[in-house]
């Protein structure tokens, strides 16, 4: 532990402006012995990139939006921190040579990239971006084992099952436990739905995520999303992926094993804390984050799912299924009907409907290529926003 003390990680943060990039940057506020920033990059964020970079001194910055490169330049000129601005540069800089690891905290397609970048530059990754395994999990699994890099999940459920699995590889899995929340809408009806708002959807009872994840989960559709990622990066069939829903969010996610064990990942729903195991991993390191008091949680609750009120919900294990790029149309079409709902251009309750068309209009490819994903991607979102 003393010598591991003495080794600074060097960190990239893609996506450092939102919700994981900043708390992922308190994690490393209590850890200042164990990393040091190198690349903070952002979409559009221009003005809390600038105070990112004056204070952690970062190597590198990004700004993807290219008419904002000028105005994060000029406020950093009297700085020793390089900038530069793209989609393209992000990608890039995911696969500098001197990082110890990649969080890729990227939402949605657009992490999918840096993601094989990194890889691809035998970087490890910790994944915060589900999407990149939602799209294109096939690929992103084989060029992991081919350049024998590691994938971190960020994910509070995929954090929780890695822990559980450590010391566990010649054991095998009868089934994994994702819980859930329920989110803002557990237990409500159809009916409800069908005039839930935008500022109901982001009420998330537990946790404090992006607008677009905390849609997702008062959808369901974050649950499917993480069922697809969890059968790629534990090597799972959808039959052996079960979803619960556990309004306490304490049980982060569980393994059952063949002799029928069931372990358990346990804490309070708190980001920092899969973020910290991912960036430091294997190693634990000690915090000042609020403990779990059994005290205060007296007894812990279960409930099922309904997909045929959630149907976002089967509809990602419909595709999931399926395979091929299905997930991918998926995940398309889903960024474009969330972004549609938050504007009120459509009900809550349309989002499946538009999902649900747009993968029958387009054509299955069952294994497609990286330029069969782009163009999936294209197509789903043009269709998408047609429906609309």
């Amino acid at each position: 532990m003393d010598k591991y003390k003495q080794m600074k990680k060097k960190i990239t943060i893609l996506g450092s402006t939102g919700s994981i990039g900043k708390q992922a940057l308190q994690v490393i506020d209590e850890n200042p012995d164990n990393f040091s920033i190198e690349v903070l990059t952002t979409n559009n964020n221009d003005d809390v990139l600038v105070r990112q970079a004056i204070k952690y001194q970062p190597n590198i910055v990004v700004i993807a939006n290219e008419s904002k490169y000028q105005a994060v330049k000029t406020a950093l000129k009297s700085h020793p921190i390089k900038v530069f601005a793209g989609t393209s540069a992000i990608t890039q800089v995911a696969s500098m040579s001197k990082i110890d690891i990649v969080l890729s905290a990227l939402v949605g397609f657009s992490g999918l990239q840096p993601t094989i970048s990194a890889l691809s530059a035998g970087v490890p990754v910790a994944l915060a971006n589900k999407e990149t395994l939602v799209i294109a999990g096939d690929l992103i699994i084989e060029l992991a084992k081919l350049k024998n890099v590691p994938i971190i999940p960020v994910d509070s459920e995929h954090s929780a099952i890695f822990q559980c699995l450590q010391g566990e590889i010649n054991n095998s899995i009868e089934k994994i436990i994702l819980t859930a929340s329920g989110g803002p809408f557990r237990g409500k009806t159809a009916k409800f739905l069908e005039t839930a708002t935008p500022a109901q959807a982001l009420n998330h009872p537990n946790w404090d995520m992006g607008s677009k994840v905390t849609v997702d989960s008062a959808s369901l559709m974050n649950k499917g999303l993480e069922a697809i990622e969890a059968k790629w990066l534990f090597n799972l069939q959808p039959s052996q992926i079960e979803i619960i829903v556990h309004p306490q969010s304490i049980i982060h996610s569980m393994v059952q094993f063949s002799d029928s064990s069931i372990k358990a990942q346990m804490g309070l729903p708190d980001m920092r804390l899969p973020i910290q195991y991912a960036l430091a991993y294997p190693m634990r390191l000690s915090n000042n984050f609020p403990r779990f008091d059994i005290n205060n949680y007296p007894y812990l609750s279960f409930e099922s799912v309904n997909k045929q009120v959630f149907r976002n919900l089967q509809l990602a294990f419909d595709a999931m299924e399926k395979g091929g790029n299905i997930p991918c149309i998926l995940n398309a079409a889903n960024e474009i009907a969330v972004e549609a709902f938050l504007k009120s251009k459509i009900k809550f309750t349309e989002m499946p409907n538009i999902i649900e068309k747009t993968i029958t209009k387009l054509s299955f490819i069952d294994k497609p290529t990286f330029s069969d994903y782009i163009e999936t991607d294209k197509e789903a979102r043009e269709i998408a926003m047609e429906l609309i």
